[in-house]
């Protein structure tokens, strides 16, 4: 296989997941009920849970990722993503990540 070919096709299968450009106002309107605990603004009044506004859209991606699959355990957080799907997720670190 020539080195182009072999390029191409592993470039293809890293950039896959990142392939579909998430949607800012669907993250948004998702992100309605996040603001009880992280703000409206994603900038929690609380020091118990942390901003999101602002943070990088893979690691927001990630880390939604980890409270659904049961990676990381928080007994509020459960519930809040439970029915999220993949896209949503994408969404709502999308909205988040563009806020400042």
């Amino acid at each position: 296989m020539k080195k182009s070919t072999l390029l191409l096709a592993l470039l293809g299968t890293v950039a896959a997941p990142f392939s579909q450009a998430a949607d800012i106002e669907a993250g948004k309107a998702k992100a309605a009920i996040c603001a009880a605990c992280h703000g409206a603004d994603g900038i929690s009044a609380s020091p118990l849970w942390p901003n999101l506004a602002g943070q990088k859209e893979a690691y927001l991606a990630k880390q939604i990722r980890a409270f659904k699959n049961g990676e990381r355990k928080d007994p509020s957080m459960a519930p809040m993503v439970a029915g999220l799907t993949d896209a949503d997720i994408d969404n709502l670190a999308a909205y988040y990540a563009s806020l400042k």
